[in-house]
């Protein structure tokens, strides 16, 4: 794994309507050492997925330098892997196959990738699944499949843009303790972004709290590990925690 470093980061877009320049991020500066979870927080519009889609190299930043294990970044790679709020799943393959493709993409041949695919498969609970198609999972199930084929080409960092945002309230409490303690046991350097500041507080090692296109706050979470719902629900610290950040977000 490789640390992520944001220097003097910005984002203008030009608005073709009004006929000016608006300015999304302005300088972000955030370093995260290799191996550390970081949840983004903020009001819709902050810029949380715009920086999220700029380390990923989908689209050009402005200003500043994003960097991967101190390289710059110049677009999308696949030291970086990405997972979504929808799952994006190819519906053709079966699920061995969608979590096999990234190394098959790195050229990875067929028994090798199918060993990787079935190693990450069995650490989320989805052996039983191998052979199935996309349609025929619950959609929790099918984010599950998107997490670890993205964890399965290794990248250096795993970036998530509300991935369990789609999920009913229970499946994704489920895929919070699973991607807790997938975590716990590879240690992939994590940039999360969420609306939901128990889950920014219960996933991370730090929360980041955007404000218009700023970091307003960089809270530490110095609770201890490992994390489930099951101890954490009535935990004093958590709740606190929780709601100093959410007072921080409402005032952004």
């Amino acid at each position: 794994m490789k640390s992520l470093g944001l220097k003097n980061l910005s984002k203008t877009y030009y608005d073709l309507y009004e006929g000016s320049h608006h300015t999304a991020l302005h300088d972000i500066s955030l370093d995260i050492p290799a191996g550390e979870f970081v949840s983004v927080v903020g009001p819709s519009g902050c810029g949380k997925s715009t920086i999220l889609n700029m380390v990923a190299g989908f689209i050009p930043h402005s200003g500043g330098e994003i960097l991967v294990g101190g390289e710059p970044v110049k677009g999308p790679g696949p030291d970086r892997g990405v997972v979504f709020q929808s799952f994006a799943l190819f519906p053709w393959k079966t699920v061995l196959d969608n979590v096999g493709f990234g190394p098959k993409m790195r050229g990875v041949p067929k028994a090798e990738r199918d060993e990787i695919a079935r190693e990450y498969l069995a650490m989320a609970g989805l052996s039983h699944a191998a052979d199935r198609y996309p349609n025929e999972l619950s959609g929790g199930m099918q984010q599950r499949v998107g997490v670890v084929r993205a964890l399965a080409n290794k990248p250096d960092v795993l970036l998530m843009d509300e991935p369990f945002a789609s999920v009913d309230a229970q499946t994704r409490m489920t895929l919070q303790d699973e991607l807790s303690r997938i975590w716990e046991e590879r240690r992939p350097t994590v940039l999360f972004i969420t609306h939901d500041v128990s889950e920014a507080v219960f996933l991370a090692n730090r929360v980041v709290v955007l404000s218009k296109g700023h970091v307003l706050a960089d809270v530490p979470v110095p609770i201890e590990r490992p994390r489930v719902w099951d101890k954490l629900v009535e935990d004093d610290a958590f709740k606190e925690l929780s709601n100093k950040i959410l007072a921080l977000v409402r005032s952004a």
